[in-house]
């Protein structure tokens, strides 16, 4: 899979993705990154509103990792809270683009 992040900076989103969140990348020439992906999931939510496509990164410890990037001066724009399914909180990327991270309470089919 391959999955694209809009952005209206995309040279601070690369950035952070590549210096704050520590993904190993591919050099594509003139600043283009091509990011590995963490392992994955994917899931398919039934929805009344327009359809949509959402990114969420997962984490094993949310407290650890909002402790992390706090110290790194990232933005969280809500803090971890209980959904059921799991702790979710929201942080900023560089753009102003909100990205959910989130320590799942559900089976995962990640390590599969």
């Amino acid at each position: 899979m391959h999955a694209l992040l809009y952005s209206t900076d995309p040279a601070a989103d690369r950035a952070f993705l590549r210096d704050v969140l520590g993904f190993p990348y591919v050099d594509d020439g003139d600043g283009w990154l091509i990011f590995k992906a963490p392992p994955s999931e994917l899931g398919v939510h039934p929805t009344e509103e327009e359809p949509k496509f959402y990114v969420a990164f997962m984490v094993d410890d949310i407290a650890e990792t909002i402790d992390d990037l706090n110290a790194q001066g990232v933005t969280v724009v809500a803090e971890p809270a209980d959904r059921g399914y799991g702790i979710v909180a929201m942080i900023a990327l560089p753009s102003g683009a909100h990205v959910e991270i989130y320590q799942p309470k559900h089976k995962v089919a990640k390590d599969l």
